[in-house]
């Protein structure tokens, strides 16, 4: 087992330096690391490298790296027994150090999917740099609000090899454990700077005080809170939201206008079954209630520096941040067309389509088209497809997760680049109003 170099737990908040993760290889700069195991992987005869140093395409795909090779293994063998090795994980944790078990929510299970959903992710993208540094520098900022500290790591670190050296026996050996030492180490290192990099300029957390509390139908509520401090964010963007009900219980929320001038925000909240948050933000939350807010995160925002016209998908309350970005090209003066297609289970459910009716009369370049139906992941798509042609646009979609995925498919059909279609990270709004 390699060791993890420590520091009392006390004193790690404000702790900077390099040493936190695997010993042999922790000084060295975590974005070179990802790049240069490709460069000296590559073959000779190889000399031309893109600046993420991947192998060029061979019949149209990227040949993997070792290290790639060997993680991806090892995942494909724990895939069956992922609940058993990630219960062992935190096993490992909480008695090693039981000082972080409060650090956690009471109920673990979600916890448990997004440790594999991370995994997941950097394992997919270990060989592209480019994805897999923005993907990590974001979780590291955002751990800070779970009072995530460098010296937890080290600890992290330790368990997830054994762990996986307990439940990957086929795969596992000394190759293998290198390559997840080299690929911890350059992980936990990229979210360790980008946590002291937002420390200096940001708190950890808001506590945001709510003012007012409009129950739109029997399941969506309107929040609107006020921060304790300056909150920067953009439109179109979505934070993390902790309610007193549930301590260590996040959920992901969009901003349901652009920036206000009084410093205010809005959130659009469906109460959904067995969810937590939702549940207590709908049915519980009251003027006077303070909150904890996460740093923004999100870059489903509007590019300014184009006057390309703006195709809106949002379905539910995946509607708020489409209103968000409305808001923001009105506040910049542009006349670009913006067409919103809002789509609901029932007309019940279009509990915002008054707002933006009264949006469409204000703003000539703007058009709403709501469309109510069962099967909205194809239903709403569909609806798109019926007009256009949208080769000109830039694509939005907000919505459930299985929306987002039909919406993009779609959007792809009708000859809209996948660069040109934004939308946040799916695996983030698995859980979105849980």
């Amino acid at each position: 087992m390699p060791a993890f170099p420590r520091r009392p737990l006390g004193r790690l908040a404000r702790c900077k330096t390099r040493n936190h993760g695997f010993e042999a290889v922790a000084r060295a700069d975590p974005t070179e690391m990802l790049e240069a195991r490709h460069r000296m992987d590559a073959p000779p005869t190889r000399s031309a490298r893109p600046r993420t140093g991947r192998i060029p395409p061979r019949g149209g795909e990227l040949e993997p790296s070792p290290d790639a090779l060997l993680i991806r293994s090892t995942l494909a063998e724990i895939g069956p027994v992922a609940d058993k090795m990630t219960s062992y994980f935190y096993a490992l944790v909480f008695t090693g150090h039981p000082e972080v078990r409060s650090m956690f929510p009471a109920a673990m299970d979600m916890q448990r999917d997004r440790l594999l959903k991370a995994l997941l992710t950097a394992a997919e993208h270990i060989d592209d740099p480019d994805v897999l540094v923005p993907y990590l520098r974001r979780l590291g900022s955002g751990h800070r609000k779970y009072g995530t500290m460098a010296g937890h790591y080290p600890v992290v670190g330790e368990a997830l090899i054994s762990a996986l050296s307990r439940y990957a026996q086929l795969t596992w050996g000394p190759e293998a454990q290198a390559a997840w030492v080299r690929a911890y180490t350059a992980i936990s290192q990229i979210m360790i700077d980008a946590a002291a990099e937002e420390e200096r300029t940001s708190p950890a957390w808001w506590h945001a005080e709510v003012v007012s509390h409009d129950l739109r139908t029997p399941d969506i509520a309107v929040l609107t809170v006020r921060p304790d401090q300056p909150y920067a964010f953009l439109a179109g963007q979505y934070t993390s939201l902790e309610t007193p009900w549930w301590p260590r219980v996040w959920r992901h929320y969009s901003f349901a206008s652009a920036p206000r001038a009084d410093g205010l925000l809005s959130f659009h909240v469906k109460a959904v079954p067995a969810g937590w948050v939702s549940n207590a933000l709908v049915r519980h939350a009251r003027p006077g209630d303070v909150l904890r807010l996460g740093p923004p995160a999100g870059s489903m925002v509007v590019d300014h520096s184009t006057d390309n016209g703006m195709l809106c998908l949002g379905g539910g309350t995946g509607i708020a941040p489409i209103k968000a970005l409305i808001e923001d090209v009105a506040e910049h003066g542009e006349r670009r067309p913006v067409e919103v297609f809002f789509g609901a289970r029932c007309d019940n459910d279009l509990y915002d389509k008054d707002t933006l009716l009264g949006l469409q009369r204000s703003h000539p370049w703007l058009s709403v088209r709501p469309v109510v139906g069962e099967g909205l992941a194809g239903q709403l798509p569909q609806a798109v497809g019926e007009h256009g042609p949208w080769s000109s646009y830039d694509a939005f979609v907000s919505g459930p997760p299985a929306m987002i995925r039909s919406g993009v498919d779609a959007l792809k059909r009708i000859g809209i680049p996948g660069d040109r279609i934004r939308h946040d990270a799916v695996e983030e709004l698995a859980v979105v109003g849980g």
